[in-house]
């Protein structure tokens, strides 16, 4: 019996970016049509994770945590929802930091326009798990050499906020904001 892919991901708020993770399930579903993809959610948005492993049951499960790093969701909401499963269900590692997602990145920073004198603040939201939070600032999650970024990195409780981050920017760079890049 082919397992059913539970794409997760944190939630959101934001229009946008529910736009963008629901884009990105829907874009799953389209490449392995003879799988069974549904979405869950760790905080913010229904379903939860919990509730969306106990239905498919007794169907086995893949969770894929759409998550950049590893950390307190993916040890505890998603480990919870798996241990409950009883076996019949287990979860990837994280997607990130990754040398795609950087690649993408710098795909997106040129397609907006970003020029060879631009400096780019990436800011994270950040971990309370130590472990994430040193992810958040390894070499996967920066841009690649090709991108010729300036990376400052700004992440909650682990490093400088993101307007203090700009501020540490040249002063040759002219501050613009790109909202979305995804």
């Amino acid at each position: 019996m082919t397992p059913v892919l539970i794409a997760c991901s944190h939630g959101t708020s934001s229009p946008d970016g529910r736009a963008a993770i629901s884009a990105t399930v829907e874009k799953v579903r389209l490449l392995l049509p003879d799988v069974s993809v549904e979405e869950a959610f760790v905080d913010v948005q229904q379903p939860e994770i919990d509730d969306v492993v106990r239905a498919v049951s007794p169907r086995p499960a893949v969770v894929v945590p759409l998550l950049l790093s590893t950390g307190f969701h993916t040890k505890v909401d998603i480990a919870r929802a798996v241990t409950d499963a009883g076996g019949r269900a287990t979860a990837t590692a994280a997607l990130g930091p990754h040398p795609l997602l950087a690649e993408l990145l710098a795909t997106r920073l040129h397609e907006a326009g970003l020029s060879a004198g631009d400096a780019v603040v990436l800011a994270a939201a950040g971990s309370s798990d130590p472990a994430a939070a040193s992810t958040t600032a390894s070499p996967g999650a920066r841009p690649t050499s090709r991108s010729r970024v300036a990376s400052r990195s700004a992440r909650r409780g682990c490093g400088p906020s993101a307007a203090v981050a700009v501020t540490r920017c040249p002063a040759s760079v002219t501050a613009r904001a790109m909202s979305t890049l995804v």
